[in-house]
C-alpha cells in the first residue's frame, strides 16, 4: 500500500497547485476568489478574467487530475494507485495547501480523472454536460448532471467487468465532494439567483457574500 498512499499525498499537492490563482495574477494581477463565485476553478476564471485565460485554467485543472491516474495505471500498474492519486487531485484542488484550502469545485480536475481511467466515462459526462447546459444554461446544474452522469457510466463499466472495482473508490468520493460544495449554488437556484453562463463575475464584499 506504499505507493498508493505515496499517489494519494502526491496528487493532493499537485491539486493544491491553483491555475486560476496564478492566472489570475498573470492576466490582471487579481485574486480570482475575490470576483463572482470565490472559487479558483474555470467557470469563476471565465466571468472574471475571460475566455483565453479560463481556457488555460481549463486545461491545467484537467491535467492535474488526469496525471495521478495516469501513473498510477501506465507507470505503477496499480488500479489502487490510480484511484487514489486521482482522488487526492480533486481533494487538494478543492482543499488547496497551498492556497488557504480555498480552491475550486473539482469539476475540471475530476473529469481528467475520468478521461485517465475510462474515456467512455468522460464522454458520459460531455454528453450529459453539454444536453444540461444548452437546456439550461446554468453551469452549475450541468456540473453536477455531469458528475452524476459519470458516476452512472463508471459502475456500469466496474458491473460490465470492464473497470476494475478500485475505481469505483474515486467515482463515488469526488463525486460527493463535487455535489457538496454546490449546496450553494442549490440554494440560488431555489431561490432564483443563480446566475447563468456568461452572468456574474462582480467583486465581492468583504463577507464574500
Amino acid at each position: 500500500m506504499i505507493a498508493p498512499a505515496l499517489l494519494l499525498l502526491g496528487g493532493y499537492l499537485l491539486g493544491s497547485l491553483q491555475a486560476g490563482l496564478l492566472v489570475g495574477r498573470v492576466y490582471r494581477g487579481v485574486d480570482v476568489r475575490e470576483y463572482g463565485s470565490g472559487k479558483t476553478g474555470f467557470t469563476n476564471a471565465l466571468r472574471t478574467l475571460g475566455l483565453r485565460a479560463a481556457a488555460i485554467v481549463l486545461a491545467i485543472d484537467v491535467a492535474k487530475g488526469a496525471l495521478p491516474v495516469l501513473i498510477g495505471r501506465w507507470l505503477l500498474d496499480d488500479p489502487w494507485a490510480a484511484s487514489l492519486g486521482g482522488t487526492g487531485a480533486v481533494i487538494g484542488h478543492t482543499w488547496p495547501l497551498f492556497a488557504a484550502f480555498r480552491g475550486g469545485r473539482g469539476v475540471a480536475t475530476s473529469f481528467g480523472g475520468f478521461v485517465a481511467m475510462a474515456p467512455l466515462v468522460a464522454l458520459a459526462v460531455l454528453a450529459a454536460s453539454a444536453s444540461v447546459l444548452a437546456a439550461t444554461r446554468y453551469v452549475s446544474v450541468m456540473s453536477i448532471s455531469g458528475m452524476l452522469a459519470g458516476l452512472a457510466a463508471l459502475i456500469a463499466l466496474v458491473a460490465s467487468g470492464r473497470l476494475d472495482p478500485a475505481y469505483l473508490l474515486y467515482g463515488i468520493v469526488v463525486t460527493l465532494s463535487v455535489e457538496v460544495n454546490h449546496r450553494s449554488n442549490l440554494r440560488r437556484l431555489l431561490a432564483g439567483t443563480e446566475p447563468k453562463l456568461g452572468q456574474g463575475g462582480a467583486r465581492r464584499s468583504p463577507r464574500g457574500t
